[in-house]
């Protein structure tokens, strides 16, 4: 397993900073939107890797955010099995540079994010995000061999 982070930057206008995962080859986000973030450089926090990460992607330097969960993907190769740092940003500073080395950075309307191609998981944490939820332990099970979600459990608890 391997530890990345993922991040929902919130403008005052009610939208999530988005990527667009087009432009890496081999890519298992590749066509589907996802808010920004990457794996964890050795010796690197989360934090620590949430910031290098948004500041590469997008040029800001985040000012003002929040941890709320982690999130495990279970997948068919375990080769990508990963613990996945989840967070929100309200603040941050610098220009933003739409032009992303892994896609295409767009500004999305939050009720909006459900008609995009996102992974089926991402609906219940996106959900839970809008919610307000605590931090949570969310566990998503993808061994389908396919994009499907087989399992998701939410602090214990099966959803489905």
């Amino acid at each position: 397993m391997y530890n990345t982070t993922l991040c929902y930057l919130e403008n005052d206008r009610g939208e999530y900073l988005m990527l667009h995962r087009v432009k890496k080859k081999r890519d298992i986000n590749q066509g589907k939107w996802i808010g920004v973030g990457g794996k964890f450089e050795e010796g690197e926090s989360p934090d620590e890797c949430l910031c290098r990460e948004i500041r590469e992607e997008t040029g800001l330097t985040l000012t003002e955010f929040q941890f709320r969960g982690v999130v495990t993907f279970l997948c068919n190769d375990s080769s990508s099995d990963q613990f996945m740092y989840l967070f929100t940003a309200t603040g941050w500073t610098g220009e933003l540079n739409l032009d992303c080395n892994e896609g295409s950075l767009a500004w999305v309307p939050k009720e909006r994010i459900p008609e995009l191609p996102i992974w089926e998981g991402d609906k219940i944490f996106l959900q839970l995000l809008a919610e307000g939820a605590l931090p949570f332990l969310l566990t998503l099970d993808y061994r389908s061999g396919d994009e499907r979600l087989v399992r998701a459990v939410l602090n214990g608890q099966m959803l489905c």
